[in-house]
């Protein structure tokens, strides 16, 4: 089938709207960017700052490390790094240039209980972001909502310097318009696609992707979940695909200094939607090209999932990421439309029940699991086989069974979103 001219414009948006570098975990980056912001508007370091976010920014900062931060963790880290050495024109890559005297001022200023405060803020968007600091009698306040760097707000002493209208329940009102994704189109696109309009975004994804992977491989990061997969299963293709996964979450969870090219605002669902059809694409000796339009078809199924999930929640994002490398590793084997959606729903009726505790190193353990799944789900579309309508969530068509995955997600979870937050900052 031909895609439609404005979808295949569109789906080129997303995926460079998705498809970004970053630094570290998204969350604390987030928050770094921010007080980047609040000192560049001050002209200096503050003096006093207070972070105000959602719960899901602190269920997601509180375990993982600031990228680039000598080890520290949490949102007081991450602020008060972010205003002393970042840089907030590199935006998720803020903390590249951090300097050791940088580092050295956030570790004595961390000494001082009373200089940055974190507060809860009551939002219905699940990434919200308020930062206020000041400075010599001046006080400059930034605000982000929906997206890491969706900047809504900047103030100094009451004056708006930039402001953006926005809708705080509204996640998707910065972006391309979404409601073009579908499993059929999406595979459209990946097969018509021009490679001069997406390969220097795909290659920049398996380039940064691939080499934090080999890196949490190599050496010792969390609990080495990918390299305690290959020395304890084995090394065909199934194994490396969710150990090489794993690895880089491993890396990137315990302050690797390696960017990732991200998904849906997440570096482990950028690593999850990618390295495992990268590894099957080694495997089975496919050319470039059909690699580079697997991971299209791969990195979309995996945000038109997120799409009505949203960027943060209570649902596990590895399982939406791995479902989507899962289609990719079929699209790579050449298979039909309908073993893709089999991938799919066999996927998403087998793990949609792992929930997001934040971020930290066990994230990897929930990669390698939800990958695992995936390759079950494609072994099992290869042969024809699939979860039937009424088979608890499956639906009579994948569209369906997507849309009740992102309604428990989105709506389903919230009591328990709360209930994990409140466990964890006991």
């Amino acid at each position: 089938m031909k895609i439609d001219k404005n979808i295949y414009k569109q789906y080129i948006a997303v995926l460079e709207e998705e498809l970004v570098p970053a630094l570290g975990c998204t969350e604390p980056t987030c928050i770094a960017y921010a007080a980047a912001l609040t000192a560049g508007c001050l002209g200096g370091m503050p003096d006093h700052l207070v972070v105000e976010s959602s719960g899901n920014i602190i269920k997601n900062v509180k375990g993982a490390v600031v990228p680039n931060s000598g080890g520290l963790k949490g949102i007081e880290a991450a602020a008060v790094l972010g205003a002393a050495g970042g840089n907030p024109e590199l935006k998720l890559e803020v903390l590249t240039g951090v300097t050791e005297a940088a580092i050295e001022l956030t570790k004595k200023l961390l000494e001082d209980r009373d200089f940055c405060e974190v507060r809860v803020m009551n939002s219905p968007a699940n990434l919200h972001v308020r930062i206020t600091g000041t400075c010599d009698g001046h006080e400059a306040k930034v605000e982000l909502i929906h997206q890491h760097t969706n900047l809504v707000r900047i103030e100094k002493d009451g004056l708006a310097l930039y402001e953006k209208p926005f809708q705080p329940g509204s996640f998707d009102e910065s972006l391309t318009d979404r409601n073009c994704l579908n499993v059929l189109d999406i595979l459209a696109f990946a097969d018509e696609v021009q490679m001069e309009d997406i390969q220097e975004l795909i290659d920049r994804q398996i380039e940064y992707n691939e080499r934090i992977a080999q890196e949490g491989m190599q050496k010792e990061y969390g609990v080495s979940v990918g390299a305690n997969l290959v020395k304890y299963y084995g090394n065909d293709v199934q194994v490396r695909a969710r150990a090489m996964a794993a690895a880089g979450s491993d890396a990137r969870m315990s302050g690797c200094l390696y960017p990732v090219v991200i998904n849906s605002g997440s570096g482990n669902q950028g690593i999850t939607v990618s390295v495992p059809v990268i590894e099957y694409a080694k495997e089975m000796g496919v050319s470039h090209e059909k690699l580079v339009r697997a991971l299209v078809f791969s990195n979309l199924i995996a945000i038109h999932q997120k799409t009505g999930i949203g960027r943060l929640s209570a649902y596990c994002g590895a399982v939406s990421a791995a479902c989507g490398a899962g289609a990719g590793i079929t699209y790579l084997s050449g298979g039909s439309y309908e073993q893709i959606c089999a991938t799919i729903t066999n996927t998403l009726a087998n793990v949609s029940g792992m929930i997001c505790d934040g971020a930290k190193p066990s994230c990897a353990a929930k990669i390698a699991t939800a990958v695992d799944a995936a390759i079950m789900a494609h072994c099992l579309s290869m042969e024809a086989e699939e979860f039937q309508p009424g088979d608890g969530i499956v639906k009579d068509t994948v569209e369906n069974t997507i849309e009740s995955v992102c309604e428990i997600a989105s709506q389903g979870m919230n009591v328990t979103d709360a209930k994990i937050l409140e466990i964890m900052v006991r």
